[in-house]
């Protein structure tokens, strides 16, 4: 590789820094969800708008990822993951600047002002989108037999922070106020942008060519340094060539179910638990924290297992557990009982999104970058879809909308065992 260059970084401290830039980006997903109540009540929103306001942030934190992830395979993802955290702690500073103009604990005194709020609340979302980019920035300094372990510990890990925030928030709230939890808030993102920036590196055969090396050379330097998987052309190439593999939509849908359902569920469960079964805000902001917290860290070993066994069957078994758990969340059984079966919700997502990343350099060896846009993208995009959907049918049946909502779980989950037993499973079978 010659004495001129030297290699920025390694495969643990690029996981690493990836991993914690995505845990300070991923916060957003309960940027709303712990205070929707007060800001539902100074925005006067309707149950409709309070699911659209609370899923705001998974609008840019989802459809960014497609761009940006892609762009990986042009430039490594270093530029783009520190820009979407930039981006992120740009719409957290303005938020605080707009709180900090009302008293958001009187009711009506930010009416009209619900548009501003979406805005900024679809800028502070940008960290979300770091996914894409560092899952496939990630990915591409291990080899093919280790990716369940590498996307199971960053989607694992990073994605904890969504629950974390939904407990922390409450209880800044309760000691500090309104205003002053969301400056602590800011904050915490600028370190993490911080971080990034300092630690961050891309892949090795990125680097080689930033150092003028031709794209051969840089493939066999990248090749000796552990590279195994290579993007096959630029952004645009990456999108296209994984656009046209049928997988691709298959692992869309999947990951819309099961990632897209997390990021809506850790948004809406604070609503649901406070308004739907009367809990206090602390307590609601616990139970939101142990699922999220539990979905997200079960990616660890649903990765691991997914290496083992194949992502196939991990993923089918999730979504038969999420297809089940959908109904049984319409069985009266108290407070207690259903969190006991949203635990169970939480079990199938965080092994089948563990899976789902598994299959995409499995089948979309070519062009990790695109696929992992499209999934990351798209699949996350679930995320601001359902909150609103939810909140509809809540607006449609008060006393049981709460509960007919998951039931948009159960179809999703069959439907997408359905199109991967098809377009994977038998299809494996007969080749």
């Amino acid at each position: 590789m010659g004495n001129d260059f030297k290699l920025r970084g390694n495969a643990s401290r690029a996981l690493t820094a990836a991993t914690l830039g995505f845990f300070f980006g991923a916060m957003a997903i309960s940027l709303f969800g712990p205070t929707g109540g007060t800001l539902s009540s100074a925005l006067n929103l309707t149950p409709g708008q309070l699911g659209l306001l609370v899923a705001i942030p998974s609008l840019t934190g989802s459809l960014l990822r497609i761009p940006f992830g892609a762009s990986v395979d042009g430039n490594g993802g270093y530029k783009g993951f520190s820009s979407l955290l930039a981006i992120s702690v740009i719409g957290l500073v303005a938020l605080c600047i707009l709180f900090s103009a009302y008293d958001v604990n009187t009711p009506g005194s930010m009416e009209g002002l619900f548009p501003v709020v979406l805005i900024l609340g679809c800028l502070a979302g940008c960290g979300i989108a770091t996914f894409s980019v560092g899952i496939s920035q990630s990915g591409y300094w291990f080899p093919k037999h280790r990716q369940g372990y590498s996307s199971g510990i960053f989607g694992g890990l990073g994605t904890t922070s969504a629950g974390i925030l939904a407990f922390a928030l409450p209880l800044l709230l309760q000691h500090f106020g309104f205003n002053t939890s969301y400056y602590i808030l800011t904050g915490v993102m600028i370190v993490g942008l911080l971080i990034y920036t300092v630690f961050g590196a891309n892949p090795p055969y990125f680097q080689f060519l930033k150092a003028g090396k031709s794209k051969e050379v840089a493939r066999n330097n990248a090749l000796a340094c552990g590279q195994e998987l290579f993007p096959s052309g630029n952004a645009i190439d990456s999108l296209k060539i994984s656009s046209k593999i049928p997988q691709t939509w298959m692992l869309v849908f999947t990951y819309f179910t099961t990632f897209g359902g997390f990021m809506a569920l850790t948004a809406w469960f604070p609503t649901f638990w406070k308004q739907g079964h009367g809990v206090d805000p602390m307590t609601a902001g616990i139970l939101t924290a142990i699922f999220s917290i539990l979905a997200a860290l079960l990616r660890v070993p649903g990765g691991q297992l997914s290496d083992k066994i194949g992502g196939e069957k991990v993923s089918m078994c999730s979504l038969g557990l999420l297809a089940i758990a959908g109904i049984l969340m319409n069985i009266p059984m108290g407070t207690w009982g259903l969190f006991c079966v949203a635990l169970l919700i939480a079990i199938a997502f965080g092994f089948n999104n563990a899976a789902t990343m598994k299959l995409v350099p499995v089948y979309v060896s070519n062009g990790v970058g695109g696929a992992n846009g499209w999934v990351g993208g798209l699949g996350a995009f679930g995320g601001f879809v359902i909150p609103p959907l939810m909140g509809q049918i809540v607006g449609f049946s008060p006393e049981y909308g709460y509960g007919l909502g998951f039931l948009i779980f159960t179809v999703l989950a069959v439907f997408v065992m359905i199109i991967n037993y098809f377009g994977m499973i038998k299809k494996q079978k007969h080749t």
